[in-house]
């Protein structure tokens, strides 16, 4: 698609592509200061800035994009759609596991599994899985991101560097993966965060105008004219009720292969299974990494909540704006695609005909910034496993801080190469890193829920769970057809969950329980909730004074009204966008209410640490302590 970009809209994009090395460069002397600086910013930058930079990192444009569809098929009930990832974990994170997760004063989701179950033969185990776990993801989303760039610069800038397509495509991916690379590179966590910031602002600037100008183009007669009946409702029963047949056919076609035709059901297994995924807590990847950056357990909880404030709204915005002009203006383009139909073209369709001189420079220079922060989250995130939990802690454990600075910056380096040669050939590895990422994060939930709220989870338990979870994610989707169960991965995650957690429960009771001095190291410091009896027993006969957490249930309605209050938020522009007032209305008086009862009942009630703990023992050198 052909952008005769004016000189202006040109100027844009190259400025933001020199502030935001500009940027990293010229912070990467703090970054470079010691270890903790370079991961950690150590634990000096402020909740606020780390919110952004999470909220960028998470502003990724694929996942856009397919919201966007999900908009255009579904209407406003794809709000609950996402429940999938699932979006509410912020909910949960911004509540308790946030300041239970900082609490522990480490620096990688791996060291934390030293924290939990020790030092002995399992929690090596546990160690080592934690590690290429988050590896493996780092590398398959480097992979993705190098593509993506790839595609998104060679169809929007007007250069072309190959006349053959893909090559053009490799060549913008390699200058882009160079420019993102070196700032995370010098700068560490300070770059990742500022930087982010920047296209944070930048993001948003362009995400509401794309809504404002939605507005001004499409009245609600018009967008009547181009949807089914019942498109415009948030509510739904056992089935979806929505029918494209004589709108655009191929759509009815779309919903029949999504499976969310019965959407009672899809919804019930969704809530289930993010329930449980999201009480897990955070897989170990570049959102834990700002959770362990903020300066306190407060504040982790904070930045948590933050982001949905700061992320839902102009996000919607983009995608609600972008989604009605499609509707409009594009539906009979998409009709005519017939069984070929591409979403994906809506936002080239969007940006040619509707974004002005400055704008769409600047909209442009956005969505470049949603690729790289989505890529420098990613890259920032690995060399802290690689070196911190490795080199670090196997092969040089008394190194100067400045040798491991130079570590993580040719670990960095190295895991950027290797997410690019995947890259290269991803059409033929696709399937593969699908499967592989599918099956760890299949292995994660029932591990990583009992970690939190059982003590007699032990470190084999957490190894054998794992495992079990990763073959059976892995082995299901060839086992079930051979036995006549057409499932797919979302109706299949029952059967992987009781696989798994019948790893972790044998596991854990076939082997000694782990060392009581660590299982009470963490419980001093964590103080989560659930079946922790005889470790609080244990604790108490050493220090009586010990305040038990008995907020389960307190947490549990905090966590019920966010979800509630975070929904609103995402429905509220998207009601905006399609002028629809009555229900803008009711959605943001929604938001007010369950904010002050946030307000009241979370907030005002936010501890860093219990009142038994002194301040001498809030060091994360504490954790070393209990475990060299």
């Amino acid at each position: 698609m052909d952008f005769a970009l004016h000189p202006i809209d040109i100027g844009i994009i190259v400025l933001y592509i020199l502030l935001t090395i500009g940027i990293g460069f010229y912070i990467s002397k703090k970054a470079s200061s010691s270890i903790e600086n370079y991961f950690l910013g150590g634990n000096e930058i402020k909740w606020q800035f780390l919110g952004l930079s999470n909220a960028s990192g998470m502003f990724d444009i694929s996942g856009t994009m397919w919201m966007v569809t999900l908009l255009f098929i579904y209407g406003l009930k794809s709000v609950w759609i996402p429940w999938l990832w699932p979006v509410f974990n912020q909910i949960f994170m911004m509540v308790f596991l946030s300041i239970w997760l900082r609490r522990s004063g480490v620096m990688t989701g791996a060291e934390w599994i030293r924290f939990r179950f020790g030092d002995g033969l399992g929690s090596r185990l546990s160690h080592i899985v934690v590690v290429l776990f988050a590896i493996l993801v780092v590398i398959a989303n480097v992979a993705f991101g190098f593509l993506g760039i790839g595609k998104f610069a060679a169809a929007f800038l007007p250069f072309q560097l190959s006349p053959d397509a893909y090559w053009n495509e490799m060549y913008w991916a390699i200058i882009f993966t160079v420019l993102t690379t070196g700032y995370v590179i010098k700068g560490g966590m300070y770059s990742v965060v500022f930087t982010e910031v920047l296209q944070y602002v930048i993001m948003t600037i362009a995400s509401i105008a794309v809504g404002v100008i939605a507005m001004q183009q499409i009245s609600p007669e018009m967008l009547a004219a181009v949807v089914p009946d019942g498109w415009g409702q948030i509510g739904f029963s056992w089935n979806l009720d929505l029918n494209w047949s004589n709108l655009i056919p191929e759509v009815q076609n779309k919903i029949s292969e999504d499976g969310y035709e019965i959407f009672g059901l899809f919804f019930s297994l969704v809530l289930f299974k993010g329930i449980l995924q999201s009480m897990a807590g955070p897989a170990p990847t570049y959102d834990m990494q700002r959770v362990l950056s903020t300066a306190t357990p407060k504040d982790a909880a904070k930045m948590s909540g933050f982001v949905n404030v700061v992320l839902l709204f102009p996000r919607y915005m983009l995608i609600a704006g972008l989604t009605v002009l499609a509707l409009v203006y594009f539906s009979d383009d998409l009709r005519g695609m017939g069984p070929d139909v591409d979403f994906e073209q809506i936002l080239p369709f969007t940006l040619r005909e509707f974004i002005p001189t400055g704008l769409l420079g600047l909209l442009i220079a956005g969505l470049l910034a949603a690729f790289m922060s989505t890529f420098a989250a990613a890259v920032n995130a690995a060399p802290a496993y690689l070196v911190n939990d490795i080199y670090k802690r196997y092969l040089n454990p008394n190194a100067p801080e400045r040798t491991y600075v130079n570590m993580s910056y040719l670990a960095s380096a190295g895991v950027v190469v290797v997410g690019c040669v995947f890259g290269l050939f991803l059409d033929s590895l696709d399937s593969i890193i699908n499967w592989l990422v599918s099956g760890l994060y299949g292995g994660y939930t029932a591990a990583n829920l009992l970690k939190w709220y059982w003590w007699r989870f032990n470190a084999y338990g957490y190894f054998w769970g794992m495992v079990a979870g990763i073959l059976a994610a892995l082995i299901l989707p060839t086992a079930l057809p051979a036995l006549g169960l057409d499932l797919d991965a979302l109706q299949a995650f029952p059967i992987n969950l009781a696989l798994s957690l019948l790893g972790c429960i044998v596991g854990s009771l076939a082997t000694p329980p782990d060392p009581l001095p660590v299982l009470k190291g963490f419980y001093f410091r964590t103080r989560p909730w659930g079946f922790w009896g005889p470790v609080v027993d244990a604790c108490r006969a050493e220090r009586p004074e010990l305040v038990e957490n008995r907020a389960a249930g307190r947490d549990m309605v905090n966590v019920a009204v966010g979800i509630v209050w975070q929904t609103a938020i995402t429905a509220s522009p998207i009601f905006m966008v399609v002028k629809n007032w009555p229900w803008l209305i009711a959605s943001l008086v929604v938001v007010t209410i369950t904010t002050l009862i946030l307000k009241v009942n979370w907030y005002d009630k936010l501890e860093d640490y219990p009142a038994d703990i002194t301040a001498e023992e809030y060091r994360p050198a504490y954790v070393e302590e209990h475990h060299t």
